[in-house]
């Protein structure tokens, strides 16, 4: 039996979608959360990078009753074409298990999830499989993507139908009632896809963003970089100092039009959904917590095809791939986690979870210096 496709899930078009533009998140909300830090019972800033994240979730969901109750981790599923080349440790048929123990909840995000209390949607965006898995969401695009080496991995219809299934996931999670969202990927080779999409966004050679993904050895690290170069070249992608610097200061919307073509052309399935949901994220005013670097690379994607999506975005942790930091400082966005990890899933973005969660708890329980009987602390310094 062969794996099957479907012509659905397509609710735009490329010209539609490049016309989509982000409104800001709310500045008075994000003003009014600090001002209440002020007034909690701590000394200023007490608890650092934590005060500034929630005051940036109240001034995304429009609110200072910052309520993260229901959550859910979106875990985009799909094979890459890129792995006929031997960028991976593993083949193609890991993917489909390891989707099918996330479904069960077996697998790590599962457990940590459960631990947690939030809910774990898989998604089959592009599973090179025939069989259907109880428990994950189809929305199949294509069965994986082409090797990139060869041919580009994506046309630009499904490029686009991938990332608009990612937007309208976020929408039914939030009718659902969902108030925060994880990235969560599986996808054997979609560190070659990530650190391709990312080399090409950004400028700078392969080896610079280029790491072992699930523990490649030297020999193969070369090998990969090489492959990376190659397609790189092959499709006019690579950008030297000059080009960079002129592509930094193009306008948006041709800025936008390469950055679509390099997720078109060396991406994945995987991370164009993803990119959906970053971008869905900043349409629906629902906070997106990112994960790992898979995650990075399409929220660095998403913030060049949609300028302002990045403000709505939270970054988890700092993990071992070298594009991690480089994405980090280009979308301004900061890890609180640096545990060295390497997992991917979705694992980290829920680790997160567990610590917002702890910091509102600090936000929501309002005992103030009067209620405690001392004195004010006073803020010197603006923030």
């Amino acid at each position: 039996m062969e794996c099957s496709e479907k012509l659905i899930w397509n609710k735009f078009n490329k010209k539609e979608f490049m016309q989509v533009s982000i409104v800001l998140p709310d500045e008075e909300i994000r003003q009014a959360v600090f001002a209440h830090w002020d007034h909690v019972a701590k000394p200023i800033d007490g608890l650092g990078k934590f005060e500034s994240i929630i005051a940036k979730l109240g001034a995304i969901s429009g609110t200072d009753q910052i309520d993260l109750s229901q959550k859910a981790v979106i875990i985009m599923c799909a094979d890459n074409g890129i792995v006929e080349e031997g960028v991976s440790q593993s083949g193609q048929e890991v993917t489909a298990i390891v989707a099918g123990k996330m479904a069960e909840r077996k697998s790590s995000v599962g457990k940590m999830s459960q631990v947690n209390g939030v809910d774990t949607i898989p998604v089959d965006i592009g599973m090179n499989q025939a069989k259907k898995l109880a428990g994950v969401l189809d929305r199949r695009i294509r069965c994986g993507t082409r090797n990139f080496l060869k041919e580009p991995a994506m046309t630009e219809e499904e490029a686009i139908r991938a990332i608009a299934v990612g937007i309208e996931l976020v929408r039914e999670c939030k009718n659902a009632g969902y108030n925060i969202l994880a990235t969560g990927e599986m996808g054997i080779g979609n560190t070659t896809t990530s650190s391709a999409v990312t080399a090409s966004l950004l400028g700078l050679d392969a080896r610079d963003v280029t790491g072992r993904g699930a523990g490649l050895d030297d020999h193969k690290l070369e090998h990969k970089i090489d492959v990376i170069d190659r397609a790189l070249k092959k499709y006019g992608l690579r950008k030297g100092p000059e080009e960079k610097e002129l592509a930094m200061g193009v306008a948006d919307q041709k800025r936008r039009e390469q950055s679509f073509r390099a997720l078109k052309t060396v991406g994945g399935l995987d991370i164009a959904g993803l990119v959906g949901v970053c971008i869905g994220g900043a349409i629906y005013h629902v906070p997106v917590v990112l994960d790992g670097v898979i995650s990075l690379a399409a929220a660095l994607a998403s913030e060049y095809l949609m300028p302002g999506t990045k403000e709505y975005l939270i970054a988890s942790h700092k993990g071992k791939e070298p594009a991690t930091e480089i994405i980090l400082n280009e979308l301004g966005l900061d890890a609180v986690i640096d545990g060295d990890l390497a997992l991917g899933e979705g694992t980290g973005a829920v680790m997160m979870f567990a610590l917002l969660d702890l910091a509102l708890s600090v936000y929501r329980d309002r005992t103030t210096f009067l209620d405690m009987k001392i004195e004010q602390y006073e803020r010197y310094q603006k923030r």
